[in-house]
């Protein structure tokens, strides 16, 4: 779905505007999703190599279809021509699942702390206030992202359940996943 941009000032006073990705973007999209997955990679779903498979081609398909989407709306968070990160929410379409909707998030390090994942839960959830019967937003993480549970918490979000073993890091171990939760105020 088209979004508005939203810009906004960097704790570190650089300027940065929440935007929907636009065909321009790809390179630093692709850029983006392997330096995302590599520096936080046992936090997120892909993995480094697993970047491989995503083409210039692929994320033109991507970002047509998300910016026709009437249930998800995808931003890019671009700073100093560069993109940093990128959000989603998605709402669920199936008639009983049509007041719920999950969002996800994912950032740079070198653009952790600086008040991004704020800015963009805050858009997120205003897009998600405006979609007709949508009550609570949902997203997960793996156990031991103090980080990423952090600004969740602050957020508004709470766990409201766990998903065991849910993650096997490359080590063999296994990590939890922590299902949250946010109850829209309408």
């Amino acid at each position: 779905m088209h979004t508005r941009e939203v810009p906004f000032t960097l704790k570190d006073g650089r300027k940065a505007l929440l935007r929907n990705p636009q065909n321009r973007d790809i390179t630093g999209l692709l850029d983006y999703l392997v330096k995302s997955a590599d520096e936080s990679g046992e936090f997120i779903l892909r993995s480094p190599e697993e970047c491989g498979k995503y083409t210039a081609e692929g994320e033109a398909k991507w970002i047509e279809t998300m910016n026709a989407s009437e249930t998800s709306a995808t931003l890019v968070c671009e700073v100093d021509g560069k993109i940093a990160g990128n959000c989603e929410v998605v709402r669920h379409t199936q008639l009983k699942l049509r007041h719920r909707a999950s969002i996800g998030v994912a950032l740079t390090k070198e653009f952790w702390g600086l008040g991004i994942g704020t800015a963009m839960f805050q858009e997120m959830i205003q897009i998600a206030k405006g979609w007709d019967g949508v009550t609570q937003l949902e997203l997960e993480f793996v156990e031991g992202n103090a980080r990423a549970r952090a600004l969740y918490e602050k957020m508004g979000f709470r766990i409201v359940g766990v998903r065991p073993d849910a993650f096997r890091m490359k080590d063999g171990s296994l990590r939890n996943e922590y299902i949250m939760m946010l109850k829209l105020e309408l």
